[in-house]
């Protein structure tokens, strides 16, 4: 068992009149070592290692400031705290320029003193273990919701509840993050159930009570209705963007918006050619298929699957017999995205600019492809971080702040999002069988019914039959398809990859946030 004793190194001139302070504080478990001056403490710096420094500010000699600036030049990580009797904002804000971790006010009580070490160099280990006893205690909770989760609206609470405990679990490497993810798995188990039996009934029906809001709904239920009052909208549109990866870079937005937060479904599959097209034209695709054939894209065919939604757009404004003026950009490197920041002053004379980014969906790929970005994102928690990264460190977030600067309303949402794979299916198709992972469509498929979603009438569920006995087929939980064919080869490439077309709350249950400039 680890005994040792954290260390605090505590200089002040006057430390004599303090023994009552350091009495306390080795009562309770920690080695107190005294300075008398800034030199002191430097020179203890130079020889010691400490877990936080005391530091008083109005010292003889070198001044508090000054012995902080040598000290941060020795040991640049220890937490050190200034103690001071002065409240002046002028001394605050050079300590705060000089990178310390707390200021105290002079006369300090001892628990000042051990809530400042708590938080200063116990943090990481008391924040992790009350997460863990909150899980503990939210964990059956939870189970009895998934149990009970009769409507999309119960489902998204739980969706909810879930991405809040991945995160606040995700630096804790303990049995807790073990039982999440099998709870996870619980989740999407029901929840493939439920999508199963009402899947088919909200796209017949989309006036069902209880249907959720979905793909084909976005414009004509929430962008038209902002346009009609005036607003000035951008849509952005991330593709492949899940509900965590937006918790994970919201707070980068904060300083310029606030938010709106809501869930909407993607309609199956959960792919960008069928789900973003209905985004952008308001229809389902078997609609677009046979309203605008020239706009649709079959599975067979060689052509991009996503090469015209400006012109699917231009339908759906014509449609509904709207005059707004819009523009569409397909943000998919950072030399395009420095050119739509110089664009901004003329996309304001539009009412609708709508913009595509790709990075998510490139990542997603590059991680399957790419054994370097598979090992950097080897897990959710390293692909939420590089999302991030992306987010603060790309064109992204100067293209949200300067559309804040102009006062303009933006819309963040996706067309799907993406699962985590990790369980093979064995599937035969014939060669014109689609290449998916997440979702196969063909006249010859062969598989066990009772492990996947099937339709085998397309037309009931808004989708194109490339033939007459064509069928689809979902995978559910974080099942994937493998042919029988160099199959331990196929396996043991895809597996723990991110793919997306089937059926989970990641793929399906997707964020729409609304930020209204600050």
């Amino acid at each position: 068992m680890n005994t040792k004793k954290d260390r605090v190194l505590w200089a002040d001139d006057e430390i004599d009149l303090l023994k009552p302070h350091i009495l306390f504080l080795q009562d309770k478990g920690y080695e107190v070592v005294p300075a008398i001056s800034g030199q002191d403490a430097i020179d203890f710096c130079r020889e010691q290692l400490f877990d936080i420094i005391f530091l008083d500010e109005n010292m003889p000699g070198l001044t508090g400031l000054e012995t902080l600036a040598e000290i941060k030049k020795l040991q640049p990580d220890i937490p050190v705290v200034m103690v001071t009797k002065s409240e002046e904002e002028s001394i605050m804000n050079q300590a705060i320029g000089n990178k310390i971790a707390d200021y105290l006010i002079k006369p300090v009580n001892p628990n000042q003193l051990l809530l400042s070490i708590k938080k200063n160099v116990h943090k990481n280990i008391i924040i992790s273990e009350t997460t863990t006893v909150g899980y503990q205690q939210e964990f059956n909770r939870i189970g009895m919701q998934i149990n009970d989760s009769l409507t999309t609206s119960d489902w998204e609470e739980v969706y909810k509840k879930l991405v809040y405990w991945e995160l606040e679990l995700e630096t804790s490497h303990t049995a807790m993050s073990e039982m999440l993810r099998m709870q996870k798995s619980e989740a999407n188990q029901a929840f493939g159930k439920f999508i199963r039996r009402n899947y088919t009934s909200w796209i017949q029906n989309p006036e069902t009570k209880g249907r959720p809001l979905m793909s084909p709904d976005l414009f004509k239920q929430r962008v038209f209705p902002m346009l009609d009052e005036g607003e000035k909208l951008f849509f952005i549109l991330i593709d492949n963007f899940r509900y965590d990866q937006w918790r994970v870079v919201k707070d980068l937005l904060a300083e310029y918006f606030t938010f709106d937060e809501s869930l909407y479904y993607s309609i199956l599959p959960t792919a960008t050619q069928y789900a973003r097209n209905a985004i952008f034209s308001g229809l389902m695709p078997l609609q677009i298929e046979r309203m605008f054939p020239d706009l649709w894209v079959d599975e067979e065919s060689e052509e991009g699957k996503n090469l015209n939604e400006a012109p699917l757009i231009q339908t759906q404004i014509e449609r509904f017999r709207k005059k707004y003026t819009f523009s569409y950009n397909k943000v998919h490197d950072s030399s395009y995205g420095e050119k739509l920041l110089g664009m901004i002053p003329q996309l304001l004379h539009n009412q609708l600019n709508v913009v595509v980014l790709n990075f998510v969906d490139m990542l997603s790929h590059a991680r399957t492809e790419s054994k370097m970005i598979r090992e950097l994102a080897q897990s959710e928690a390293a692909y939420r971080s590089l999302t991030r990264s992306w987010f603060q460190h790309s064109t992204t977030l100067e293209l949200f702040r300067r559309i804040a600067e102009r006062g303009c309303k933006v819309i963040v949402t996706t067309d799907h999002g993406t699962i985590r794979v990790d369980s093979p299916l064995k599937v035969i198709g014939d060669r014109n069988t689609n290449t998916n992972l997440r979702y196969k469509v063909g006249k010859n498929l062969s598989y066990n019914p009772k492990e996947v979603y099937e339709i085998r009438d397309p037309e009931k569920v808004g989708l194109p039959a490339p033939n007459l006995s064509s069928r689809y087929i979902f995978a559910t939980n974080d099942d994937f398809f493998a042919y029988p064919n160099n199959y331990n080869y196929y396996v043991s490439y895809y597996k723990n990859t991110f793919q997306h077309g089937g059926i989970s709350m990641e793929e399906m249950m997707i964020p729409f946030i609304v930020l209204n400039p600050k």
